[in-house]
């Protein structure tokens, strides 16, 4: 693996001095990888935890399904239970801490093994509360504690064969796409997912992002794509996404810009 060899050996010593794992797997490349990695390095000592809820996409869960099939693991599918979390619902700045708080807590009742997360070095440079709630909960993190960032983490996904893994691109849940202090609602989830689903099919834009936000709904591409958007493309997706969302947002204006990392987050960035 070149120069990915020296974090490869330092994530197997990490591992390798843990007994047991529970590894919280949203369906994303980092968790998926993780997942993959321990599994295969220490089988029978490791377990997989993935939470559903209207916040995760189905395709999350689908290929998280999928991996543990083909890979032998003992996958034990949870309700994280966060949408009984008023905090959670009321979707504060840190609307994060509460939703890691919930799948923690509704993974630990199953295991007695140390909780793991697919956390790389380069999260720790973003606004992150979720890590927050893994300090309480004392979840550790491997890839951190091994040097690995996001593009070592995607090597070492190829390496152990999973190119259809490492080519994924980054898939917040759901709930990233609702501006913080709008309430999240499930309704509204499915109204995102569908609506991103839609501007795929019909753009295939390397990255489409559904904002909504007390301004209208929002759809983020990334440069080359929103550029290419003709006004007929534009005013037919317009009339169908204000279809998919009449049910929620009835008067609500559907407008296109350019994507942004975390833009749903305004109010933290006004601090």
């Amino acid at each position: 693996m070149g120069e990915q060899l020296p974090h490869v050996a330092a994530l197997q010593s990490v591992l390798s001095q843990i007994d047991d794992l529970a590894v919280a797997v949203s369906g994303g490349v980092d968790s998926l990888t993780l997942a993959c990695f321990a599994h295969r390095l220490h089988p029978g000592r490791v377990a997989m935890f993935h939470a559903v809820s209207p916040a995760v996409a189905d395709e999350g869960t689908q290929r998280t399904r999928e991996l543990a099939a083909k890979e032998g693991w003992d996958l034990r599918v949870i309700d994280a239970g966060e949408f009984e979390s008023r905090d959670y619902l009321s979707n504060p700045v840190n609307r994060c801490f509460y939703c890691k708080t919930s799948l923690y807590a509704a993974i630990r009742p199953h295991t007695d093994a140390q909780i793991v997360s697919g956390t790389n070095v380069d999260d720790l440079g973003e606004y992150r509360p979720g890590l927050e709630a893994a300090k309480v909960h004392s979840v550790r993190h491997p890839f951190v504690e091994a040097g690995l960032t996001k593009r070592s983490v995607r090597a070492l996904s190829r390496d152990l064969g999973l190119a259809e893994v490492a080519d994924l691109p980054a898939s917040p849940c759901l709930a990233s796409r609702v501006e913080t202090g709008i309430a999240i609602d499930p309704a509204v989830l499915r109204n995102i997912h569908a609506t991103e689903q839609l501007v795929s099919r019909a753009l295939a834009p390397e990255t489409v992002r559904c904002r909504v936000r007390a301004s209208g709904i929002v759809i983020e591409l990334d440069a080359v794509h929103l550029a290419s958007v003709n006004d007929s493309q534009r005013q037919l997706l317009e009339r169908e996404i204000h279809a998919l969302f009449v049910g929620t947002h009835p008067h609500a204006t559907v407008r296109f810009e350019p994507y942004r990392t975390g833009s749903a987050f305004l109010h933290f960035r006004r601090l």
